[in-house]
């Protein structure tokens, strides 16, 4: 191979590849066809808007457009059990939509699941849409790796997801990678500082923090490529029909009297292995008072982190049905699908497995152990809290004295997560306001009926 050619199939594409919608439904919101029209102006654009405000119903209506303008094919990307969900919804939308696992497109639209994207061929496709994006987060995961090549060459990209980055704001490098924009370690190099060298460092610290004189540039880039709203408010909507009810958490702090291994006291764990131990040890007394509460709801999810807590979850509660990392890829979606439809009453499971992408608003119940990622607590929450749901939700966390470390960590990153939408939402209403005062970029306006 030349090497000329070598680095022409290295490029990606640049610029906005975007068009004038050429189908917007009538049983889509006015934030709804907002966002739809202005990801199809952009043409490689991601949607960062909360569970439940109907990102499926757009992601739908932004492929039919791919479809209608250029009569080639779009692929989505879902978590598992989800393309079974969007396919469900489609069909009650008249949008033409199938499943495929064997790497074949099936029709105009085809939807598959992460897992299945080695199968694929993307010369096959002129768009695609990554539901959930944030399985794409790791810089230098698998996944990440596969998605950002397939997509390379693609002119119209989507992503959309809930949660772009709650915890740490450099994961937001990759959904700008997979989108053409800034690598990610070319955003780390222009926005960020590396703080490994610093004094004093401390576990919980992210490893690379935002230069103080770049944060509002940073978002002004983040605000070139995407759009960020957890109601439709941010945008100047109504939020008639967007209001939750009350989100009730209990935290369950219990006394244990067992200290670590080698140790004469009970105090809270500090390393990582540390923490590992304190969950072995209080086994017994965490699950128990898992199984306490659960008896009081007809309908629960129970969030576990390991398998030796599953497994015991899965014992001591009367008719649970367990969903495990080796079960196979059919029975987890085929658990999944039967807690959605109401066949199974109690599900337990964990949040890299089921925490994604479903709606479960007929259940209003779910426990958890602590862990230091909030993006898959918030994931897991938000199956229930979202809209639609009709009934106030509770959400017990249930964690020993030793494992305070952690969920000190975690309420940290939910502070972090809450200022980092402020921001972006910050960003986005001054962009949105300089678009309608001085009409510079005609591609990416307003729409006509705000």
């Amino acid at each position: 191979m030349e090497y000329q050619e070598f680095l022409e199939q290295k490029k990606q594409l640049s610029g906005n590849f975007g068009f004038e919608p050429i189908f917007m439904p009538d049983f889509l919101f006015d934030f709804q066809k907002y966002l739809v029209e202005w990801n199809l102006l952009k043409g490689r654009s991601g949607t960062f808007s909360d569970t439940g405000t109907g990102k499926t119903y757009m992601e739908l209506v932004w492929a039919q457009n791919i479809v209608q303008k250029t009569n080639k094919n779009v692929i989505i990307f879902a978590p598992i059990a989800v393309s079974q969900q969007t396919k469900k919804i489609a069909d009650g939308l008249g949008i033409e939509i199938n499943r495929s696992r064997d790497g074949k497109p099936k029709g105009k639209i085809t939807i598959t699941n992460y897992e299945q994207i080695e199968k694929f061929d993307s010369n096959d496709y002129i768009g695609c849409i990554l539901d959930e994006s944030s399985a794409i987060k790791n810089s230098i995961g698998k996944t990440k790796k596969l998605v950002v090549r397939f997509m390379a060459k693609m002119p119209y990209r989507s992503l959309w997801t809930a949660t772009p980055s709650p915890n740490d704001y450099v994961e937001l490098g990759t959904s700008s990678e997979a989108l053409g924009e800034l690598g990610h370690n070319d955003m780390l190099a222009k926005f960020f500082r590396d703080t490994s060298n610093d004094k004093n460092p401390q576990w919980s610290k992210s490893k690379y923090e935002l230069k103080q004189h770049a944060i509002n540039d940073f978002w002004r880039w983040v605000s070139s490529w995407s759009r960020a709203m957890r109601k439709p408010s941010d945008f100047g909507f109504s939020d008639d029909n967007f209001i939750l009810p009350e989100l009730i958490e209990k935290d369950y702090v219990l006394e244990v009297t067992k200290p670590l291994p080698g140790q004469l006291f009970v105090r809270p764990a500090k390393t990582l292995n540390e923490q590992r131990e304190e969950r072995r040890i209080t086994l017994k007394e965490r699950c128990e008072k898992v199984a306490e509460l659960v008896q009081d709801y007809d309908i629960s999810v129970i969030w576990g982190h390991y398998n030796y807590e599953t497994e015991y979850l899965s014992k001591i509660i009367p008719n649970a049905v367990e969903i495990s990392g080796s079960d196979s890829f059919e029975s987890k979606e085929e658990k999944l699908i039967a807690f959605s439809d109401g066949q199974i009453k109690k599900l337990i499971t964990k949040p890299r497995i089921g925490a994604w992408g479903l709606n479960w608003q007929h259940c209003n119940h779910s426990v958890f152990f602590p862990s230091h990622s909030y993006e898959q607590y918030y994931q897991a929450v938000r199956r229930f809290y979202r809209y639609g749901q009709k009934r106030e939700v509770h959400i017990d966390m249930v964690t020993t004295e030793g494992e305070l470390g952690v969920y000190k960590n975690y309420k940290r990153k939910v502070e972090q997560a809450n200022n980092m939408f402020i921001k972006l939402v910050e960003h986005m209403n001054n962009e949105l306001q300089l678009e309608n005062k001085i009409n510079i970029n005609t591609q990416i306006k307003l729409p006509v009926w705000i």
